[in-house]
């Protein structure tokens, strides 16, 4: 059963409803669920179906070619020699299609554009010089090397330039549809336990596809990541070898951020990093952030040029605090944390991960949605008065004349706010109002797990955003 990802399959099944050839790239994370999302769209039925080799060379790539194309009904053939002969072969199977549609799914095919093997050209010699002519074909093209997709097939100068007509980033499940996803299988988890597994795995659905329903959800990470034989022990070193050719520099920046919970701006990176200055590092934070691993923000009043860049992936962020961290390697180490001060301190940093992986649950939870605001954050050092400093990673700017001051908390009981934290909030926003120095209103927004306990403090906050706000639609 395909959960969620209607509007993905519409925008497939659209392409099909075309009076001309199109031609679909599907990108998205390793584990994200791009082929399945294809398999189901079609049910399997294709003109022609191809996955590319991993980590293997052009000449079994070719043969790996030959094979599918005798499955699709092509025949005794020899292995194509280059890639110009692969694709004059595919011709004949669309050729001797009666479908109306011919539907063309080649996935992973990073892994097919091997070392001057001329793949590229190959494939936009097929596209523009054949299949873009005809009316019947649909292409579909798939990967999981992100970065490659975007540079060699979406932002390509030369023959694929503007050839793709639907472009489909596949993005991680939200809490709704891990939910939806959890019942299905019939895991048995509250909406506490299924956060909780947000803030280890995301919303990776390959990810949630290994829990079993016998064990607890403790049990479960246990079994998966530190236990030396877990499905998922070496899923780091997997993850970023499949979505980058050369993962050396990406993992750099990612261990960067890893130590820096607020993030960093690309001039902090470019000095952290020992990085020149040319170009290349904000290439390798655009594939991380197309990739989802980090987000871009900017910091209150600043342009562009000041972004932040922080790194958000749930899975990463737990590998760096837990899973690296088991020096031990105690594969019960999971189930012995739960309920510590480590846990709980762990917790409220990874749930604001989930509140900031939720921007338009929250928005809406508002009743924000149709109006035009912007995600920031603020900053500012304890001044030469004697005044405390002041952080607040979550701002909404908004144009209706209001700034939303977002404070998120994980609490098990609904969160009590105390003389202290109320005066620290009043510190907060008035250093804020007066550094910032805007005419906006200024509201403060608590997203808490467990709601609020109501006191004499409690109504600082305008607005109050459930745990069950976040599993919206």
């Amino acid at each position: 059963m395909l959960i969620g990802r209607r509007k993905e399959q519409e925008m497939l099944l659209s392409a099909t409803r075309e009076e001309d050839s199109m031609f679909v790239a599907v990108y998205g994370r390793r584990r994200v669920g791009k082929t399945y999302l294809i398999r189901e769209t079609f049910g399997g039925h294709f003109t022609f179906y191809h996955t590319g080799l991993a980590k293997s060379p052009m000449k079994k790539q070719l043969a790996a070619w030959r094979l599918s194309l005798r499955e699709y009904g092509l025949g005794k053939t020899a292995i194509p020699e280059t890639w110009l002969d692969a694709f004059d072969m595919l011709k004949n199977i669309i050729r001797q299609s009666n479908e109306t549609k011919k539907v063309i799914f080649i996935d992973e095919m990073p892994w097919m554009d091997t070392q001057r093997s001329g793949f590229v050209p190959a494939l936009e010699n097929f596209w523009n010089g054949w299949a873009a002519a005809r009316k019947d074909v649909v292409l579909i093209t798939c990967g999981s090397a992100t970065s490659w997709v975007i540079n060699k097939i979406l932002k390509d100068h030369g023959g694929l330039h503007n050839r793709v007509n639907t472009k489909i980033h596949l993005q991680p499940f939200t809490l709704f549809e891990c939910e939806e996803y959890a019942t299905h299988r019939k895991l048995g988890m509250n909406r506490r336990q299924l956060i909780e597994c947000y803030m280890v795995m995301g919303g990776i659905p390959f990810y949630w596809s290994k829990l079993k329903r016998e064990r607890s959800l403790a049990q479960n990470i246990d079994d998966l990541f530190f236990n030396p034989d877990g499905e998922l022990a070496n899923e780091f070193d997997d993850l970023y070898a499949s979505l980058f050719k050369n993962a050396a520099p990406y993992i750099k920046i990612v261990n960067t951020l890893g130590a820096k919970h607020i993030g960093m701006t690309r001039e902090e990176l470019l000095q952290h990093c020992n990085l020149a200055d040319n170009g290349k590092l904000s290439e390798l934070l655009q594939d991380l952030e197309a990739c989802g691993f980090i987000r871009r923000y900017r910091a209150f009043g600043q342009k562009t040029k000041g972004s932040v860049y922080q790194l958000i992936d749930s899975y990463t962020l737990f590998y760096y605090r837990f899973i690296r961290q088991n020096s031990q390697a105690d594969e019960h180490f999971w189930t012995s944390q739960t309920g510590s001060a480590i846990y709980y301190n762990w917790c409220g940093l990874a749930f604001e991960r989930v509140c900031l992986l939720h921007i338009s649950q929250i928005r809406k939870s508002l009743g924000i949605i149709g109006t035009i605001s912007t995600i920031c954050s603020w900053r500012s050092s304890r001044s030469e008065d004697g005044l405390r400093g002041a952080q607040i990673d979550l701002l909404i700017d908004r144009n209706d004349q209001v700034i939303d001051i977002c404070e998120m908390k994980y609490t098990k009981e609904p969160y009590e706010v105390n003389e202290e934290e109320y005066l620290r909030l009043l510190n907060r926003r008035s250093r804020f109002v007066a550094e910032a120095d805007t005419d906006k209103a200024v509201h403060l927004v608590l997203v808490s797990a467990s709601g609020v306990k109501r006191n004499s403090y409690s109504d600082e906050f305008q607005s109050v955003i459930t745990s069950d706000d976040l599993f919206a639609e």
